[in-house]
């Protein structure tokens, strides 16, 4: 693994196959690091002729740190923003995108592919937004388009979400699983032995809770990008799942109705699920390939 200083921080970042193929950028999503782009998944991906960048986003893995707004004021910041109110936040999810492009700056990238899950693809619509001639295409995976008053978590999702993490290994492993269950959906085995290992493996790696809190600060200030996606003129796939209580399935069919031309793969029985080639993602990886082979 590498690391780029990009937008004022540093970026940990890591590739798959060969420079001289198109790029594809992975940005992960809440609280996750680049681990959780399963390397199988990656390797595969470039094995089809593409060259796979995977980073940890700020606040998260080995890249950046913020300081200075813990655990106590991140909550009155979130209560603040669920009532209504506008508060400074740390960074935006436009700082965010601007990582994503100080990162292809430091690695003397012109264009890209544009992939995101969840938050990831939050930021991955806001690249391709500011950043048109640089997009080859764009995957949007269990997101919306900004709007988060209409499409809210479960109620469950949102009360487990609110749940402090445990700050012991164990604790906080059996609390990402428990996580990942919750929203996993139905139509596949969750395979808890998988989960717990990369559970284990990330909070081994990174463990900042406090840096998932200030991303989620970023999630819920963002901006509704509907009309900016409207003039979107870039090959564009929207993926989701038809059981995710996490980023209910309206989000993701409301971005394929606004982005011109979107392909909408919608996958039954799926929740929220990282990337996984046991568990959906097979289907997902063939999806993605086809549409950046038809986009370039």
């Amino acid at each position: 693994m590498a690391k780029a200083n990009a937008n004022g921080i540093q970026i940990e970042y890591d590739t798959f196959g060969k420079s001289s193929h198109p790029a594809l950028l992975l940005i992960i999503g809440l609280g996750s690091q680049l681990i959780y782009w399963q390397d199988e998944f990656c390797q595969q991906i470039a094995d089809n002729g593409f060259y796979v960048i995977r980073y940890d986003n700020r606040d998260s893995g080995l890249s950046t740190k913020f300081e200075g707004l813990g655990s106590e004021e991140i909550m009155e910041k979130v209560m603040a923003l669920f009532s209504g109110e506008k508060v400074s936040v740390p960074y935006t999810i436009e700082d965010m995108s601007r990582d994503a492009v100080g990162l292809l700056d430091e690695m003397k990238i012109e264009k890209a592919h544009i992939c995101g899950m969840s938050m990831g693809g939050y930021i991955a619509q806001t690249f391709a937004i500011n950043n048109p001639s640089r997009t080859i295409s764009l995957t949007s995976i269990y997101s919306h388009c900004g709007n988060r008053s209409e499409f809210l978590p479960s109620q469950e999702t949102m009360e487990a979400m609110m749940k402090p993490i445990p700050k012991d290994r164990n604790g906080a492993i059996e609390y990402t699983v428990d996580f990942l269950k919750l929203i996993y959906g139905s139509g596949l085995p969750f395979d808890e032995e998988f989960y717990k290992r990369l559970a284990a493996q990330a909070f081994d790696r990174s463990f900042c809770p406090e840096g998932t809190g200030r991303q989620y600060l970023a999630i819920m200030a963002q901006k509704d990008r509907t009309d900016e996606l409207r003039k979107l003129k870039i090959p564009s796939l929207v993926v989701h799942g038809d059981e995710d209580p996490l980023v209910p399935l309206a989000g993701g069919k409301a971005t394929a109705e606004v982005v011109p031309d979107a392909e909408f793969m919608v996958v039954k029985g799926m929740g929220h699920v990282i990337p996984n080639l046991n568990a959906y993602w097979g289907d997902i990886k063939n999806a993605m390939i086809n549409h950046m082979g038809k986009a370039a």
